[in-house]
C-alpha cells in the first residue's frame, strides 16, 4: 500500500528549493522510503510509478531548460518558475494564498487546504488533514475535518507541528516584480472605457507570457495497485484575497480510486489552470466542470487515449457549463492501472500495467515521469499542434510502463 508519508515527500519535493542541490532523484528518494518501510511485505519488487506536472500555461522556449529541470527534480514548488507554495502568485492585497489537496485510491480518503496563508508547503497541510481523518471521530464524536481554510487552515496547521514562514520569505523577487507590472495594468485597464478595455484584455493576456505558471501536482501508483494523486497553487495572479481555486476543491484539483466493482482500472489525476493574469476563468473552469473527477470516470473505458479525447472535448472545451466562454484552458495528468500475473518458471511474476497521459489546451504544459526501476527521470514540454488556437483545441500525449515484482 501506498505510505501516505512517503507520497507526501513526493509532492513536498515540489517544494523544495530549487537552489538546493541533490545528488540523486527525489523521486527515487520518495519510493526507497516506502520500500525501507514496506521491505517485509508482498509483493517483493521494486517501487513504483510517479507522473508529476509543473503547470499548463505557457513555456518559453529560452527558459525550457529550467522548466524540465523542475520537473526533473519532481516539480519543485519552491522554484521561482512554478505558482505554488513560496514564490506563488500574489493576491490583490499583495498577499500569497496558497490551494492544496490529496486524495488516496484504497480509502477514498481527501483533505484539503484553501486560501491558506504563511505555509511553505500547502500539500502538507492536506496530507496531515487526510491522515488525521483516518485516524477516526474526535472527542465527543466530533468528525474530523478534511478541508480547512484560511486562518482556520493555518492555525490548525501550527497546532499539529506543521512549521510557519513569514510572509516575507514566501514572496520572491519574481512574484513581487509579477505583481508590480500587473497592479500597473489593472489601473491602465480600469481607465478605459468598457469597450476598449475587453479589447484589451485579451490582448494582454495573449502578451502576459512572463508570468508564472499555475498548478503543480502528481499521480502515483505502487506495486499493489493503490493509486494516489495530488495538487498545489498559489491560484490567479491577482485574484480577490479568499478566493479558493480548482486545487483545493474535491473532484476537482485531483481524483484517485483504486479499481472496485465495475471498475476494473485504478486511476488518478491531478489537473492544472493557467493562472496567467487577465485569462479569464481558469480554475473556475475546473472547479465547474469538476474535471478530474470526470476524466477519472472516462478512464474506465477500453481506450484509455480516445476516452481521455472525448473527455477534454465534450466535458471540458465543448461543457454546457462553460457555454459562454470564449476559452476554456486547462490541463490534466492522468494514469490508470491494472494488475496482471504470469507464470515464468519456478516463480510467479505479478505485473502492474500502467498507462499514463496528459493533455491540456493551453499552449503547453511541462511533465515528468519515472519509475523506480529508472535511472533518471525524463521529462519533456507538450505543445499545442502549430496554427490551433488555445482554448479552443487540445494537446494529448502519454505512454506505457510496467511494473514487476516476484509473488511468493
Amino acid at each position: 500500500m501506498i505510505s501516505l508519508s512517503s507520497y507526501a515527500g513526493v509532492m513536498e519535493n515540489l517544494t523544495n528549493s530549487a537552489e538546493e542541490q541533490q545528488h540523486s532523484s527525489p523521486l527515487t528518494n520518495a519510493w526507497s522510503k516506502k520500500e525501507e518501510l514496506n521491505k517485509n511485505q508482498q509483493p517483493k519488487g521494486v517501487g513504483g510509478f510517479v507522473l508529476v506536472h509543473a503547470g499548463a500555461g505557457y513555456h518559453s522556449e529560452s527558459k525550457a531548460k529550467e522548466y524540465k529541470h523542475v520537473c526533473k527534480r519532481a516539480c519543485q514548488r519552491d522554484s521561482p518558475f512554478t505558482n505554488a507554495g513560496m514564490g506563488s502568485n500574489l493576491n490583490l492585497s499583495g498577499e500569497i494564498e496558497c490551494d492544496a489537496s490529496i486524495m488516496e485510491g484504497k480509502s477514498l480518503q481527501y483533505g484539503a487546504v484553501g486560501a491558506i496563508s504563511g505555509i511553505k508547503n500547502p500539500v502538507l497541510v492536506a496530507n496531515r488533514l487526510l491522515s488525521e481523518a483516518q485516524k477516526g471521530k474526535l472527542s465527543a464524536g466530533r468528525i474530523p475535518p478534511c478541508f480547512l481554510v484560511g486562518r482556520g487552515a493555518h492555525e490548525w496547521a501550527i497546532s499539529h507541528g506543521i512549521p510557519p514562514c513569514p510572509s516575507e520569505k514566501m514572496a520572491t523577487k519574481f512574484s513581487v516584480s509579477a505583481y508590480k507590472r500587473n497592479k500597473r495594468k489593472m489601473e491602465v485597464a480600469e481607465k478605459m472605457d468598457t469597450g476598449h478595455n475587453q479589447t484589451k484584455k485579451r490582448r494582454l493576456s495573449g502578451e502576459n507570457h512572463s508570468g508564472s505558471l499555475d498548478t503543480v501536482g502528481a499521480v502515483v501508483v505502487d506495486l499493489e495497485g493503490n493509486v494516489a494523486a495530488a495538487v498545489s497553487s498559489g491560484g490567479l495572479a491577482m485574484k480577490h484575497p479568499g478566493r479558493v481555486g480548482q486545487a483545493a476543491h474535491y473532484g476537482c484539483g485531483c481524483w484517485a480510486e483504486n479499481a472496485r466493482n465495475m471498475n476494473p482500472y485504478s486511476t488518478a489525476v491531478s489537473t492544472s489552470a493557467a493562472a496567467l493574469y487577465l485569462l479569464p476563468g481558469c480554475g473556475e473552469h475546473l472547479i465547474r466542470t469538476m474535471l478530474a473527477q470526470e476524466c477519472s470516470a472516462a478512464m474506465q473505458s477500453e481506450d484509455a487515449h480516445q476516452a481521455l479525447l472525448e473527455a477534454m472535448q465534450n466535458k471540458f472545451i465543448s461543457s454546457p457549463f462553460l457555454a459562454s466562454e470564449e476559452r476554456v484552458l486547462g490541463g490534466v495528468i492522468v494514469l490508470r492501472c491494472c494488475r496482471c500475473v504470469e507464470a515464468q518458471q519456478s516463480q510467479n511474476i505479478q505485473g502492474i500495467l500502467v498507462e499514463f497521459l496528459w493533455s491540456h489546451t493551453t499552449e503547453s504544459m511541462c511533465v515528468g515521469y519515472m519509475s523506480a526501476q529508472d535511472s533518471k527521470a525524463k521529462t519533456h514540454i507538450s505543445r499545442l499542434p502549430p496554427g490551433t488556437i488555445p482554448g479552443q483545441s487540445l494537446a494529448i500525449e502519454g505512454g506505457v510502463c510496467r511494473l514487476m515484482s516476484v509473488v511468493e
